[in-house]
């Protein structure tokens, strides 16, 4: 059974609720709090979200001494609210007693290097921890070192969101350090982070490692030729890879065709995205004679990348090369409209 709470309207015949959605703009205070009352919720609820409610820090304490009582809660979505590193201080404390907890999103919550901090070391005792989503934070560098202890611990964590965190070249490099005890991740997102060609450069040295690792963004990072080229240098050792994005990254030809000769061996990849860089056409004719060899790729993303009539030509001969191709994106990338 679902269901969705508005405003101040009673919630009643909670005994066999699975997932709630409470959907509006939080009251806080513990009169906000009156649905937690029934005993039905403590073995049925499975599924709560409590995502853009401006959520405060009272409200994250006033809930860690609830969640602790709900044995199957697996699925917790706390984004968009306003909990910050105390809040987080708080909510830790129930979070130790949700051993179903299998999915977090405390994403956009104005949390810094203390509060990732205090997650891990509670995190690390959710055994069943898939996803753990820390988007738009600002946990910086001594927050993803702080965030490192959970990936050895957590061994069922395949989603990890880290964008939009200011963990700059440091963070990445601490990250890298961790990543290849985390033998389940499958998806990695550390987009919009400032990671350079040096924190570029330390995550491809591990990439080898993480077997189990299909999806990696890591657009908009300012990497450049030579994060590119490193990149290059040790994707190929990722087998299971489908996913890639690395628009917005200063890349040029150069950069290009050094990470074309690793994705060559990226034999499983269905989506590589690389917009919005400067490749030419001699980078966009180096990705067309490696990415051949990727006989499952669907689609492939090069707008805005000033590869001119010659790079779009050598790109069209992959469709009859990859004939998984579904969608080419090409435009605006001074092309003849002819």
């Amino acid at each position: 059974a679902d269901a969705r709470v508005s405003g101040e309207e009673a919630v009643k015949d909670f005994c066999r609720v699975s997932h709630l959605q409470v959907a509006l703009r939080w009251q806080g205070g513990v009169d906000g709090w009156t649905w937690t009352s029934c005993d039905g919720l403590r073995t049925s609820l499975v599924h709560l979200d409590l995502s853009d409610n401006d959520f405060t820090a009272e409200d994250a304490g006033l809930l860690s001494g609830i969640v602790g009582e709900w044995k199957a809660l697996a699925y917790l979505d706390l984004r968009d609210n306003v909990i910050g590193d105390e809040g987080v201080e708080a909510l830790a404390e129930g979070l130790w007693e949700c051993t179903a907890l299998a999915h977090l999103d405390v994403s956009d919550n104005d949390i810094g290097a203390k509060g990732a901090g205090r997650l891990a070391e509670v995190l690390g005792e959710c055994k069943a921890l898939a996803h753990l989503g820390l988007s738009h934070n600002r946990i910086g560098a001594e927050g993803a070192r702080r965030l490192v202890g959970v990936l050895g611990k957590c061994h069922t964590l395949a989603h990890l969101d880290l964008s939009m965190n200011f963990i700059g070249a440091e963070g990445a490099g601490r990250l890298a350090g961790g990543l290849g005890e985390c033998k389940s991740l499958i998806h990695l997102d550390l987009s919009h982070n400032r990671i350079g060609a040096e924190g570029a450069g330390r995550l491809a040295e591990v990439l080898g490692d993480c077997k189990t690792l299909a999806s990696i963004d890591l657009s908009n990072n300012q990497i450049g030729d030579e994060g590119a080229g490193r990149l290059g240098g040790g994707i190929g050792e990722c087998k299971a890879l489908t996913h890639l994005d690395l628009w917005h990254n200063k890349i040029g030809a150069e950069g290009a065709m050094r990470l074309a000769d690793g994705l060559g061996e990226c034999r499983a990849l269905v989506h590589l995205g690389l917009s919005h860089n400067r490749i030419g056409a001699e980078g966009a004719g180096r990705l067309a004679e490696v990415l051949g060899k990727c006989k499952k790729l669907a689609h492939l993303d090069v707008r805005y990348n000033q590869i001119g009539e010659e790079g779009t030509g050598r790109l069209a001969d992959l469709l009859d090369e990859c004939t998984a191709l579904a969608r080419l994106d090409l435009q605006p990338n001074h092309i003849d409209d002819d």
